[in-house]
């Protein structure tokens, strides 16, 4: 496994651009809950679903996020749940509007690509994730990476 210190420099390799940069952090945190907000629309076997609204794809999702964010960093780990704990918050009251849920995922998720594609345009290089999917989960660390940076926090 790589260190979560080379994993984070080859994303930003494709990511120096300031505008890029920008519209990763306008981008990424929506693409985060646009998932959450899909997997929160798949069906949950009926005893599990009794239990409590919140055991759900999304949340299994996010905790399966965590123990991988757990594994390379336990620092952006808990940033990464103070994080998660935000968004599916959002996702819970996006799953109360009038129209379906995965409706609004669907266009969070479209919009916010568009900007990313956008931004690699501008970087003129391509994401990162057509080279290793997992740079799929490095890009909202990457993010929080930059935060604790900016924060003095170590990581």
């Amino acid at each position: 496994m790589r260190s979560t210190a080379d994993l984070l420099t080859e994303y930003g390799a494709s990511h120096q651009d300031p505008t890029n940069k920008r519209l990763h952090w306008i981008c990424v945190p929506p693409i985060v809950l646009s998932v959450l907000g899909f997997l929160w629309c798949v069906p949950v076997p009926a005893p599990f679903s009794a239990v409590s609204q919140w055991l759900n794809w999304a949340t299994l999702g996010a905790a399966a996020g965590l123990l991988y964010y757990l594994l390379l960093s336990p620092s952006l780990a808990v940033g990464a749940l103070a994080g998660f704990v935000v968004l599916l918050g959002v996702t819970h009251e996006l799953a109360r509007l009038p129209w379906p849920l995965w409706l609004t995922s669907m266009v969070i998720f479209v919009i916010a690509w568009v900007g990313q594609f956008i931004g690699h345009a501008i970087e003129g290089k391509r994401p990162s994730f057509f080279k290793d999917l997992q740079f799929l989960l490095i890009g909202p660390l990457w993010l929080l990476a930059a935060g604790y940076r900016r924060l003095s926090i170590p990581y």
